[in-house]
């Protein structure tokens, strides 16, 4: 091989590196901050799929290690390729990997067993069509990258790449870790602290277009009824370019829902509520542990100490609910009903607490971070 062409197969091989390198490092960060949501994606997988008359629902218990594995997996690769380390094992890694994901995607793009993959976690949802062409527009670099596994390195560094491995690993683990014993430290779901979960429209219906200047490229959102104010020489130079309607009826969080005892959804009701509403939830009372018990109790004390509205959300059966309040103090909590699913998506911890006001969400917390609500200022949400 000529140094010329040594040289262009380097410049290619580390295009190709650093581009897939930096989409596996973006992928590994946005899971392994959720890797409990990760998880349940995992988890989803298990229950969907099957081969023949195996099922893999007896895994479902591993899903949070297989979910820190394959986190941990993704961002090694991505730290391999971008400092050039290990070049053939992480070539093999790549591909194998790659080769898994493409033919993943294109059953599920078939199939539509599982509506969304989960790639990019809740930071960028996907198509399984989408999901499947993005995988084989990757595949292209990782089959140079794989080809070109055996061009040496200018410096043999064998303790160098080591260590970058160890390290790599050792991050992402001690990352995905804190963020399962913790609320994920950035938050790309709808129950984000700071969203308004009812749109503010008095109770109307609202449409709102948005149109473009066909000359400036500048755009600007109507009231739909605000067009009939515009004449045929404006809409000459606009052009419509998207529509969206408020709904004050639908909750920012879809499947959504708060069932009472009664059997009426008081979502609304109570998400709305221009008082602080304290809502502690759980996708299962029977997997609460001692520590979740006890930050229960705790936090009970704290709002009636600020005259809170406090209640609890579950997705677990009646029956099971009254008994772990009767067993636990809690008897005299009002509780609520919902999808586990939903649940699950509002807070990842079981317990969790989330703190609301006017349909705005002014906290959450893990319920090993419960203490942090002694500090919160109830009287002055607003501010």
């Amino acid at each position: 091989m000529t140094k010329e062409r040594e040289k262009t197969l380097r410049t290619i091989d580390c295009i190709c590196r650093i581009f897939v390198g930096l989409v596996f490092l973006f992928s590994s960060f946005v899971k392994g901050v959720d890797p409990m949501g990760t998880g349940y994606k995992i988890q989803e997988y298990m229950t969907a799929w099957s081969i023949g008359s195996l099922s893999f629902e007896w895994a479902l218990p591993l899903a949070p290690i297989l979910s820190v594995a394959l986190v941990t997996i993704e961002f090694v690769i991505g730290v391999l390729l971008i400092t050039n380390s290990l070049r053939v094992l992480n070539a093999w890694m790549l591909l194998l990997m790659m080769s898994f994901f493409l033919v993943t995607t294109l059953i599920d793009a078939i199939t539509n067993k599982v509506t969304d993959c989960g790639c990019f976690g809740d930071a960028i949802k996907l198509t399984n069509w989408q999901t499947f062409w993005k995988n084989v527009v990757l595949m292209v670099p990782t089959i140079i990258i794989f080809c070109c596994r055996n061009i040496k390195k200018k410096r043999r560094t064998f303790e160098r790449d080591i260590l970058v491995l160890l390290f790599a690993i050792a991050a992402m683990v001690v990352f995905a870790m804190y963020n399962i014993n913790n609320e994920p430290i950035i938050d790309f779901r709808p129950w984000k602290v700071g969203n308004r979960m009812i749109p503010e429209t008095d109770g109307k219906i609202v449409s709102y277009v948005t149109y473009q200047n066909k000359t400036t490229g500048q755009t600007e959102e109507f009231l739909s009824e605000n067009l009939m104010q515009k004449d045929s020489l404006w809409f000459e130079e606009w052009e419509f370019v998207d529509s969206r309607v408020v709904d004050p009826t639908i909750i920012a969080a879809p499947g959504f829902s708060m069932i009472g005892i009664d059997g009426e959804d008081k979502a609304k009701e109570i998400i709305g509520s221009p008082n602080p509403v304290l809502i502690a939830t759980s996708h299962n009372v029977a997997a609460i542990d001692k520590n979740g018990i006890q930050s229960l109790q705790r936090v009970k004390e704290i709002a009636s100490q600020h005259r809170v509205n406090y209640i609890f959300l579950t997705a677990s059966l009646p029956e099971d609910v009254e008994k772990f309040r009767q067993e636990n103090g809690l008897a005299d909590m009002e509780y609520f009903l919902a999808d586990d699913k939903a649940i699950e998506t509002m807070l990842r911890s079981n317990p969790g607490f989330i703190l609301l006001k006017d349909a705005i969400v002014k906290g959450k917390w893990h319920y090993r971070n419960y203490n942090k609500i002694r500090s919160v200022d109830f009287e002055n949400l607003d501010n």
